[in-house]
């Protein structure tokens, strides 16, 4: 079994440690064994360090990586932010100058940024190395029939020149797609696909500013999909579709109810038969129906058409 660190941030471990077992769950089936990656701290967030000294930035960031550089493995996260932070920093430590400076810093603590590790998102770990035929093998129940609106978010699409593993056109991402599909589900395209959703900086600073750029969005999925549900694989996409579409319900903003909202590796964790109450217990919009219908006896692999 090949390991695979596994760098948490902080949206998911804090609020919703559900999904962070939902990846706990699923690795070990497709060949990959999590290690912790102990002593890690925030990547940290693009509001902190990376917007005002860069060398910080990068000493903090490739910390975190000399910890799964130690281990021998790279570094896998769910988090958009701290995939695109980790993922840049290290891009900017290929300059040799900041890399010596960025490591006379690490020194005085007895580390060194060797650039060994490699980062991924666990969307590109699934689509690009696990594989879609791999992920439809080990299903156990079809969505078939399902609709479902997908949010990949900011951070893996851009900057995509320092990424990787890409989407291969960022105003067209197709991964997250693609992933949905192979549990059996249908997957339209609706025209803010690549929309940013109003979480991170814009909602910790000017809430109804973010709430008007999410609403814009969320007005387009429903009208253009009407979706059963929503599917990110960004923790604070995920956080914005589930705490603020009851904030724009209440305010008479929409006239629908809240369209249930996972993360992709909750659903798949579904798909694969693993206990509700583990892998999707955490959130505000109600999901109790929906799981249950992810899990009835119509929805069997074998008993599918």
């Amino acid at each position: 079994m090949e390991k695979i660190g596994l760098y948490l941030g902080c949206n998911i471990p804090m609020k919703a440690p559900d999904i962070e077992q939902s990846f706990r769950n699923i690795l070990p089936e497709f060949g990959y064994q999590p290690v912790d990656l102990e002593g890690a701290t925030c990547c940290p967030a693009w509001g902190t360090a990376p917007s005002f000294d860069m060398d910080t930035w990068c000493a903090v960031s490739s910390r975190n990586i000399t910890i799964a550089e130690e281990k021998e493995v790279d570094v896998i996260t769910g988090c958009n932010s701290c995939f695109g932070v980790l993922s840049e920093a290290k891009h900017f430590l290929e300059d040799k100058a900041r890399r010596t400076a960025v490591n006379a810093k690490l020194a005085e603590i007895g580390r060194e940024f060797k650039g060994t590790s490699d980062i991924y998102h666990i969307a590109h770990l699934l689509h690009n190395k696990v594989g879609v035929d791999r992920i439809r093998d080990k299903l156990k129940y079809s969505f078939k029939g399902m609709k479902i609106a997908v949010q990949t978010g900011c951070h893996t699409l851009w900057p995509s020149d320092v990424y990787k593993v890409k989407e291969e056109n960022p105003y067209y991402p197709t991964i997250l797609k693609e992933l949905c599909e192979a549990t059996g589900a249908d997957v339209p395209h609706y025209s803010r696909l690549e929309a940013c959703c109003g979480m991170g900086g814009m909602r910790s600073t000017d809430v109804e500013k973010s709430l008007k750029l999410f609403a814009e969005k969320l007005f387009s999925i429903k009208e253009e999909v009407d979706p059963d549900i929503i599917v990110t694989t960004c923790s604070s996409c995920f956080l914005q579709f589930d705490m603020s579409q009851p904030i724009l319900k209440e305010r008479g903003v929409i006239d629908f109810e809240p369209i249930p909202t996972f993360y992709y590796t909750q659903i798949l964790a579904l798909a694969m038969g693993f206990d509700p109450a583990q892998v999707a217990a955490i959130s505000q919009i109600d999901r109790s129906q929906i799981i249950a219908d992810m899990q009835s006896e119509r929805r069997l692999v074998k008993e599918v058409a």
